[in-house]
């Protein structure tokens, strides 16, 4: 078998219809005619112009001498010609010949294909880039969620809570119920000055838990 499937003519990619017939197991008269048959029906189709890019006749002397015919094909040619091979060897033959095209491609622009090693490196360079990405995004992700929830006020529950221990401090203090009205006011007036809120209802979930500790040892600042 020919190990060169394709090889660059005239500064482009190629293969040749002795190739075909070798790689795929046929006859090069057989492939000769499977390409002229296409080529018929680009024609008749009129793609004329196809025929002309993609195939072309040359001639070539044998291993006898002989002067022979063969085919030219870009690997739009070869792709059109092999779709009718479809059995699985002939898959994978069709496999190796595109990958062959792309290396070839790559080598005629001067890409210089990656060896193993620098691809295991390139892979692990990439790897470890997005590992860093996504660190980078989590760590975003967790300061904004930290802004939230610094932001978050109490809930209807947690509100429950703080007038609860409001009242139990109030009654506490005051035995007396027309003193306790006063009482009211000034705890929760000290609450929003020492919170910084326009409401007990404004406190921060964060500090609810501080708040709850201040009520409990909450001293007026004159008896009533």
């Amino acid at each position: 078998m020919n190990n060169q499937l394709v090889f660059i003519e005239n500064n482009q990619v190629v293969t040749d219809s002795l190739t075909i017939a070798d790689v795929f197991g046929k006859e090069h008269r057989n492939v000769k005619r499977d390409i002229e048959v296409q080529m018929d029906k680009l024609r008749e189709a009129n793609e004329s112009e196809f025929n002309t890019l993609n195939f072309e006749r040359i001639n070539y002397r044998d291993s006898r001498g002989r002067l022979q015919e063969k085919y030219i094909l870009t690997e739009a040619a070869f792709t059109l010609i092999a779709m009718s091979y479809v059995t699985p060897e002939a898959m994978k033959m069709k496999v190796a010949f595109i990958e062959e095209f792309h290396r070839m491609r790559d080598t005629l622009r001067g890409v210089r294909p990656l060896s193993e090693r620098e691809q295991l490196v390139a892979s692990l360079k990439l790897s470890l880039e997005t590992a860093e990405e996504i660190t980078e995004v989590k760590g975003e992700v967790k300061e904004i969620r930290n802004m939230v929830e610094q932001q978050i006020t109490l809930d209807h529950g947690e509100q429950r809570r703080v007038q609860k221990a409001v009242g139990h401090k109030v009654y506490e203090l005051e035995h007396d119920p027309d003193l306790r009205p006063a009482l009211f006011s000034e705890i929760y007036r000290e609450i929003k000055d020492r919170f910084g809120v326009g409401s007990y209802k404004d406190i921060k979930r964060k500090d609810m838990q501080s708040a709850l500790r201040y009520i409990e040892a909450w001293v007026p600042k004159k008896v009533v």
